[in-house]
C-alpha cells in the first residue's frame, strides 16, 4: 500500500490518499471525497514515511494564517472515488468561467449592504451543490443578511470563509519581486511567522519596499536562510554591537555565510573579516590595543600609518620612498606649516646623479605667504591755511580742526513734540 499526496481546492488543501491497486501518475487528476464533498484533486506524488510525518507535524501545530477561519483543516485524509472523464473536465472548466461572473455579481450585491469586507475569490464544487466565497476583513462582520441575498440570487448553498492578507495573495497568485511565481501560490502550504529580527540578523536593508511581498507583509523567503544565520550569531554579540578599545570603536556589521566569518568595521574605516571561531581571540587582542593579523581576505586591510592621500590623482599612494622606487623620480612632500614661509628656491649646483642630461630638481610647491594689507597713507595736506579774521588753529597745534556737521543730519533736527506739555509750550511760543 502506497500513500499519495493530493492537492485540491483553491486554498490548496493537502490530502493523504491510500492506493492499493492503481498507481496514478504525478500531475494527473482524480475525483476524491474530502470533508467538503466530491472534488477534483491533483496528484503531487508518492510520499515516504518521513515525508508523511513531516507534513503531519507541520499541520498539527496551532492554526496559522494559511488556514481559512471556521473551515476544514489544511491536512486531511481523502478517499478515491473515480478517475475523471471528459465530462468532468469540461464541467470543471465551465465552473471556472462561471466563477468570474458570480464574483462580479456578488460584489454588486455587497455594495448595497455596506459591509467592511472585500470579496477575494469564489469556488464552485464540481457537482455545483456548494458555493464558497472567500473574503478579507479587519474585523468581525455580520453577513447573515448578505448570505440570504446570495442564496436567493444563485439558488445554491452558500458558505463564506474569512482569510488573511497573505492568503489573498495565495489565492489570487502573482509574481514576486524576484521575478518568479510566489511561493505561497506554488509550493508553500503553510505560513511561518516572520519578524523584523530575521531581517536584521541577515544584514538586509530595512526598506519596506524591498523586504515586503505583494501581500504587504514580510516576504516568506526571509525564513529560508534564517537557521544558518541563527547558528552563526549564536556565538557572537548582536549585530551593530560596538567594541570599545583604546584605538576606537569596532562595530559588528554582519556575517558571511560562505566563509563563516563576521564582518567588523575598524575605527580607521575599512572592514575586516574575522572567522567566527577566532572571534574571542580577536576581541581579547583589540581590547589590549594590539593589531589583529589573522585576516581571511588580504584585500581588506586596515590602512598603515605611512599611507598618504594624493589629492591630485585621487588615489591612495604609498610613502615617498616606495613611490621613488616605482617611478624613479622625486615625489611631492606633504604640506606642512613650514611651507607658509614661502617657496623654496632650487640651488643652482644641485643636480641629480642620473647623468649629464639630468635636470635640476624642481622646487617644492608650497603655499605662498600671505601679504599683509598695507594701510593707505593719507595724502599730505600741508600746513593748514589760517584765516587772520577768524583766528583759526595755529600750524603747531596738535588739535584737529572741528568737523563740520551736515545740515541735513537727523541729529541736528529738533525733536518733534510728543507729550501734551510739549505741544502746549509750542503753541505759547507761536502766540508770542
Amino acid at each position: 500500500m502506497s500513500i499519495y499526496l493530493v492537492i485540491f481546492g483553491k486554498p490548496r488543501y493537502l490530502g493523504f490518499l491510500e492506493m492499493l491497486e492503481t498507481n496514478p501518475e504525478k500531475g494527473s487528476y482524480m475525483l476524491v471525497e474530502s470533508l467538503r464533498g466530491v472534488e477534483l484533486g491533483l496528484v503531487a506524488g508518492i510520499l515516504t514515511q518521513e515525508q508523511q510525518a513531516r507534513f503531519q507535524a507541520s499541520c498539527i501545530e496551532e492554526p496559522q494564517e494559511g488556514q481559512p477561519r471556521g473551515g476544514e483543516p489544511m491536512l486531511q485524509n481523502v478517499t478515491f472515488v473515480a478517475l475523471p472523464g471528459k465530462e468532468n473536465m469540461e464541467e470543471h472548466k465551465r465552473n471556472q468561467e462561471e466563477e468570474q461572473r458570480i464574483l462580479l455579481k456578488a460584489r454588486e450585491i455587497l455594495r448595497s449592504h455596506d459591509l467592511s469586507m472585500k470579496l477575494v475569490d469564489v469556488e464552485y464544487m464540481i457537482d455545483r451543490k456548494k458555493l464558497f466565497f472567500y473574503f478579507t476583513s479587519d474585523q468581525r462582520v455580520d453577513f447573515r443578511a448578505y448570505v440570504r441575498d446570495l442564496a436567493r440570487e444563485f439558488k445554491t448553498r452558500i458558505e463564506l470563509r474569512q482569510i488573511g492578507v497573505r492568503d489573498e495573495a495565495k489565492a489570487v497568485k502573482g509574481i514576486g519581486p524576484c521575478g518568479q511565481v510566489c511561493c505561497c501560490s506554488y509550493w508553500l502550504h503553510s505560513f511561518t511567522p516572520i519578524c523584523i529580527k530575521m531581517v536584521k540578523e541577515q544584514n538586509l536593508a530595512l526598506n519596506p519596499t524591498k523586504i515586503s511581498g505583494i501581500c504587504g507583509r514580510l516576504m516568506c523567503c526571509m525564513s529560508y536562510e534564517h537557521p544558518m544565520y541563527q547558528d552563526l550569531w549564536s556565538s557572537l554579540p548582536n549585530p551593530g554591537t560596538k567594541l570599545k578599545t583604546p584605538k576606537g570603536n569596532y562595530i559588528l556589521i554582519g556575517v558571511d555565510l560562505d566563509k563563516s566569518a563576521v564582518r567588523v568595521r575598524c575605527p580607521e574605516g575599512p572592514e575586516v573579516l574575522v572567522a567566527v571561531n577566532d572571534f574571542r581571540e580577536f576581541k581579547e587582542c583589540i581590547m589590549k590595543g594590539l593589531v589583529w593579523d589573522k585576516m581571511l581576505n588580504e584585500d581588506v586591510k586596515p590602512p598603515q600609518m605611512d599611507e598618504i592621500f594624493d589629492f591630485d590623482t585621487l588615489k591612495v599612494s604609498t610613502t615617498t620612498e616606495n613611490k621613488d622606487k616605482k617611478s624613479g623620480g622625486t615625489s611631492r612632500k606633504p604640506y606642512s606649516k613650514d611651507s607658509r614661509k614661502g617657496p623654496v628656491k632650487p640651488e643652482k649646483d644641485q643636480v641629480t646623479d642620473e647623468g649629464d642630461g639630468a635636470k635640476q630638481k624642481r622646487p617644492v610647491k608650497t603655499q605662498p605667504k600671505r601679504r599683509k594689507r598695507k594701510k593707505k597713507s593719507k595724502p599730505d595736506q600741508g600746513q593748514p591755511k589760517t584765516n587772520i579774521a577768524n583766528e583759526g588753529p595755529s600750524p603747531l597745534s596738535k588739535e584737529k580742526p572741528p568737523r563740520k556737521k551736515k545740515n541735513n543730519s537727523r541729529r541736528n533736527r529738533p525733536s518733534r513734540p510728543n507729550t501734551p506739555g510739549q505741544l502746549k509750550q509750542k503753541d505759547q511760543e507761536k502766540d508770542k
